[in-house]
């Protein structure tokens, strides 16, 4: 018998990717046949791991972008987002679970810098400047978070 599928933890964080020039690196979901383009978005592993730690990680993941790496600058914008889990996901999370809370970060990347999409999650990629992002987001508070690039993109380090 195999072990029981680990469920989602309802915290999760989503970055913003972006360059000097405030060009938004946006990537498209692979598990639905609708246009899903998004920011990098992923949830904690475990409840106790840090929101640093679970960006970095999940920038590397879908983006193969080390966000640690020289010019690269993660900075938490202490924006949270609290929203209904879209129904098509809700079976990821415990019975009962039906919210998340997302904490909101920005990425300066170097322009030109190297995009290794996890194929399992990501299926294209587009640089897009900072308003036509906001427009081709599916989800409302990436495209908020796009919005407001241009207030948060000189952000101190995490």
């Amino acid at each position: 018998m195999s072990p029981p599928a680990r469920c989602k933890v309802p915290e999760s964080v989503l970055v913003v990717i972006h360059t000097d020039a405030l060009d938004v690196l946006l990537i498209r979901r692979a598990d639905t046949e609708a246009e899903f383009w998004q920011s990098v978005t992923g949830s904690k592993d475990t409840p106790d791991e840090p929101l640093h730690v679970t960006a970095a990680r999940e920038v590397r993941e879908e983006t193969g972008i080390d966000a640690h790496a020289p010019g690269c600058l993660l900075a938490d914008w202490h924006l949270q987002n609290h929203y209904d889990i879209y129904p098509r996901w809700r079976s990821r999370y415990a019975p009962g679970v039906t919210r998340n809370t997302e904490h909101v970060f920005g990425l300066r990347v170097p322009a030109g810098v190297a995009v290794r999409l996890n194929p399992r999650e990501h299926t294209h990629f587009a640089w897009l400047p900072w308003r036509a992002a906001a427009d081709r987001c599916f989800s409302p508070s990436n495209a908020e978070a796009c919005l407001l690039l241009p207030r948060f993109a000189t952000g101190m380090p995490v």
